[in-house]
């Protein structure tokens, strides 16, 4: 079996970008020896691995479990089963927490759910002067960040456990989250790849407002006068959002779209 052979077998049965790639992990090669040198000979153990990826792949399980990885913000991110694959975006939960650490000195920071640890670990290499907390309530998803974070040189204190518990009597100038907000209902979920997914990362089980709810009802007691919460959301929760901002005493309560259009972020100041 040659590269050509096994990129040509597999693109009967996945995409084809889908299949260079995992060609390229299971291999080795680059994308310059796909095309320039298609007769390489595949060498057996590399030929079972990409075999066995295809199969899972085309059994709708995500590509980026299969190769144990992704990138975000131009670095990559060890993932598992474990966490969320991150998606591009939640970019813009990250640059509109950057522009509220703009000017303070040595800003303390909390995220809240941080799975793979893509925003407390973005957060802490692209504002260095910020101290930055980290939690959730899974220890695999918090074994996974912390790998993430010794790997990619980040300065970050993660705990494990329930939203604010591993907080009592700490404030903090900023508090971000990517919380669980797709409703128990909502189709989507059995699509994309989704139930391969953790669930408990993706939907409350509920309405999907469940954890925004009690994250915002919380906030103020974890914030320093002037704070600001900014949270992830799903395209239909921005004026639910803003409404569950203004009732708990938040200022200035805003919805940001995605670089798609769909309102994806929402926060307000203490």
């Amino acid at each position: 079996m040659t590269l050509g052979e096994a990129l040509a077998a597999a693109r009967q049965h996945i995409e084809r970008l889908d299949a260079r790639l995992l060609l390229q992990y299971a291999t080795g090669c680059t994308h310059t020896d796909l095309l320039a040198r298609p007769e390489t000979p595949v060498i057996a153990p590399a030929w079972a691995q990409f075999a066995e990826w295809v199969e899972r792949r085309a059994a709708g399980e995500p590509l980026a479990y299969l190769v144990g990885e992704a990138e975000f913000r131009g670095l990559v991110f060890m993932v598992t089963p474990d966490v969320l694959i991150p998606r591009p975006e939640t970019e813009v939960l990250i640059e509109l927490a950057l522009a509220r650490l703009v000017g303070l000195e040595k800003p303390r920071v909390v995220d809240l759910g941080t799975g793979s640890g893509i925003i407390a670990i973005s957060l802490a290499l692209e504002s260095p002067q910020s101290r930055i907390v980290a939690v959730d309530c899974s220890k695999g998803a918090i074994s996974v960040a912390r790998n993430n974070a010794g790997r990619l040189g980040a300065q970050v204190d993660f705990r494990t456990g329930h939203w604010f518990k591993p907080l009592a009597g700490e404030r903090f100038d900023l508090i971000v989250s990517n919380p669980p907000y797709v409703a128990a209902n909502d189709p989507h979920l059995a699509l994309n790849g989704l139930p391969h997914e953790p669930q408990g990362a993706l939907t409350d089980g509920a309405d999907g407002l469940s954890c925004i709810r009690e994250i915002v009802a919380d906030a103020p007691a974890h914030l320093v006068p002037g704070g600001w919460l900014l949270f992830e959301h799903g395209y239909d929760q921005g004026e639910a959002s803003r409404n569950l901002l203004t009732a708990t005493g938040f200022k200035n309560a805003f919805t940001q779209p995605d670089l798609a259009g769909i309102p994806r972020v929402s926060g307000g100041q203490l």
